[in-house]
């Protein structure tokens, strides 16, 4: 392993691997999100989770522990999903990273794995940096761009979908169930996933917006490859950025 885990340290450890140069990592992934009938509530921390170890086992960082949960209002209507407020969103993450940095670290990264996070990154982003301490996070849309260009067949969408199921098909394929996989696409409009047909957002009444049945893991192995050159490259930067 090139990186550190900070869980797994001392704090006389801690103390030593907190050194001002020190690139600290926060992965975020919701452990309570819907993602249709055949992915599970905690898809997004069992992404988080991957590609922390891959980030940890592959660059010099200080992994912090994964932060579960954030603000998804996106999926408020389906039983499981939980949601912080954009601000409370927001100052956790300030609060995370100013009890680390005290100890010396001015660079943190956010292993994002989501979309609607970015609303609340972003003014952490800029409280921080009011404070000297600098905060990048993935952009995940961005990051799959190539790659979904490539391989999707899919008529649209971006949830539980062709791609993030294909994705899990590759690095967890226990936690997915195909045979309750269901295509789930009306069209794209503003606002979240809504259960009622007509009512304001669009329209799943699964949960999945996409269509997942066209996953494989063949396709999900490209993307992964894909995705990881475009996270370390983006983390590389972010290393070495004023």
């Amino acid at each position: 392993m090139r990186g550190v885990r900070l869980s797994d340290l001392t704090w006389l450890e801690a103390e030593r691997a907190l050194h001002p140069g020190a690139l600290c990592v926060l992965p975020l992934g919701a452990c309570a999100k819907e993602h249709g009938p055949h992915l599970r509530l905690d898809n997004d921390l069992v992404l988080a989770d991957y590609w922390a170890d891959r980030v940890l086992a592959e660059l010099d960082v200080v992994l912090l522990p994964t932060l579960g949960w954030h603000y998804y209002p996106a999926f408020t209507e389906y039983p499981g999903s939980v949601s912080l407020r954009l601000e409370t969103a927001r100052d956790l993450v300030v609060d995370i990273v100013r009890s680390v940095a005290r100890h010396g670290p001015r660079r943190f990264y956010v292993l994002n794995t989501g979309v609607s996070t970015v609303r609340a990154l972003a003014p952490a982003a800029e409280a921080l940096a009011a404070e000297g301490v600098t905060l990048g996070y993935t952009d995940v849309i961005a990051a799959l761009r190539p790659i979904v260009s490539e391989v999707a067949e899919q008529e649209g969408g971006t949830h539980a979908d062709e791609i993030e199921t294909s994705i899990l098909l590759a690095i967890a394929p226990d936690r997915v169930d195909m045979s309750k996989a269901v295509k789930d696409f009306h069209g794209d409009g503003p606002g979240g996933l809504t259960r009622t047909e007509g009512g304001p957002g669009v329209y799943s009444p699964t949960g999945a917006w996409g269509d997942p049945t066209l996953a494989s893991r063949e396709k999900g192995e490209r993307v992964v490859a894909s995705y990881w050159k475009a996270l370390a490259a983006d983390i590389e930067r972010f290393r070495s950025a004023t």
